[in-house]
């Protein structure tokens, strides 16, 4: 099943085995963003999060480059818009989207494209790869949290030199930050980025989905708060399985422990 906007600039491919795809269909703008595109693309991130089908996004750019902003001949028409306007909001619906997200980052990922990465859970990026910071330099405001959530993954003092002086993070060093979880070559990004989501695939659909919003939601208090929202989930968690269900998880615990531990990735 393929959907995709009138122009064919945001494109949504879903297999059988229920990973999803989202490509950024630019690539002659290298992936720059119009407003239309990012209706779009806030459309698709919520109608993939209501499909059951579906158990994990990859998000991806056509061409060389994953995406390099806002095109800027339509900024007023983006920077004057609702910006609180959610249902439009390509980043607020990856970050309500209950799915895990993987970012497949080509190319440049440039201000708009950098904030994006940002709202994806993991990151697989080829050797070419540049995450830039150019806010500074054009005199645009972040408001997609790039200013907030970078210095949390990367450090203060990192973010900083990142985004005042504009200059490009490379793959290799995004790695060592911890921002990118793997370097891979061009040919072989996508393949990584489904063998990661196929990984995912294999586990509890449900668990998977509450594993990664206690993540994503305790990462954004103290860890106090946090251990105590865990402990408070797995209390609703357990409280709410009923005999039948822990005798079925530890039937299958237990035909799982009789087989080889998995490889990693």
């Amino acid at each position: 099943m393929d959907k995709s906007s009138p122009e064919n600039l945001i494109v949504v491919k879903k297999d059988s085995n229920g990973i999803a795809y989202v490509t950024i269909n630019r690539p002659k703008s290298l992936n720059s963003l119009t407003k239309p595109m990012m209706t779009d693309m806030a459309r698709a991130f919520k109608s993939l999060n209501a499909d059951e089908s579906v158990g994990v996004i990859i998000l991806s750019g056509s061409g060389r480059s994953f995406c390099s902003g806002v095109d800027l001949t339509a900024a007023e028409d983006v920077f004057k818009g609702d910006v609180k306007d959610v249902e439009t909001d390509p980043v607020a619906q990856m970050e309500l989207c209950r799915k895990p997200i993987i970012g497949a980052i080509a190319g440049f990922a440039i201000t708009a494209g950098f904030e994006i990465s940002l709202a994806c859970d993991i990151l697989i990026a080829s050797k070419d790869a540049k995450f830039i910071d150019t806010h500074a330099r054009f005199g645009i405001f972040p408001s997609w949290g790039l200013s907030q959530k970078l210095s949390r993954i990367i450090g203060a003092n990192n973010a900083r030199e990142v985004s005042l002086t504009a200059t490009p993070l490379t793959a290799e060093k995004a790695e060592k930050l911890g921002l990118v979880n793997h370097v891979v070559e061009g040919s072989e990004l996508l393949k990584k980025a489904r063998e990661v989501a196929e990984a995912i695939m294999k586990n509890n659909r449900d668990l998977v989905l509450r594993y990664k919003a206690v993540i994503n939601d305790g990462v954004k208090i103290d860890l106090h708060h946090a251990l105590l929202l865990e402990k408070e989930r797995a209390h609703e968690y357990y409280n709410g399985m009923t005999k039948d269900q822990f005798k079925k998880m530890q039937e299958f615990i237990a035909s799982r422990s009789s087989k080889k531990p998995a490889s990693k990735l």
